[in-house]
């Protein structure tokens, strides 16, 4: 039944959008069965203390609504934060309200921007398989 249930077309009808959310509550995290529903917005927020932690962040910006997730994007080598972060909202209108009101504003002693985050963007690179065959003379 699981198998069934990953093809996108399931996934777009709204007939059977309420039956994913009943049938699949444990495998499913909250922040994703939003996203299904398409009611989703994730902000951008940027020139972030390099001491501020995802609680903190998402204190900040829980004034403007509920936030569904805050995470802050990490450096491996030094295991703290690179200064940029994403917020998620219930609702669009709470991330609309949530970008007016904080772009520009300070946040632990630093000046933040926000922006609607953009989604990853896609390359296609080739795929390499070694050097073409030579026309072999006989």
């Amino acid at each position: 039944m699981a198998a069934a249930l990953r093809g996108a077309s399931f996934y777009s009808s709204a007939r059977c959008r309420g039956f994913i959310i009943s049938s699949l509550n444990s495998c499913i995290l909250p922040f994703q069965l939003i996203s299904f529903r398409g009611i989703a917005s994730k902000l951008f927020v940027g020139g972030l203390s390099f001491y501020m932690s995802e609680d903190t962040l998402a204190e900040a910006f829980s004034k403007f609504g509920q936030v569904v997730e805050a995470r802050l994007v990490i450096d491996r080598v030094s295991d703290r934060p690179k200064g940029f972060g994403f917020v998620t909202f219930a609702s669009e209108d709470e991330a609309q309200n949530a970008l007016k009101q904080m772009n520009g504003k300070v946040l632990n002693g630093r000046v933040i921007f926000v922006d609607i985050a953009k989604a990853k963007p896609t390359y296609a690179f080739p795929i390499s398989r070694g050097p073409p065959n030579l026309p072999s003379s006989e």
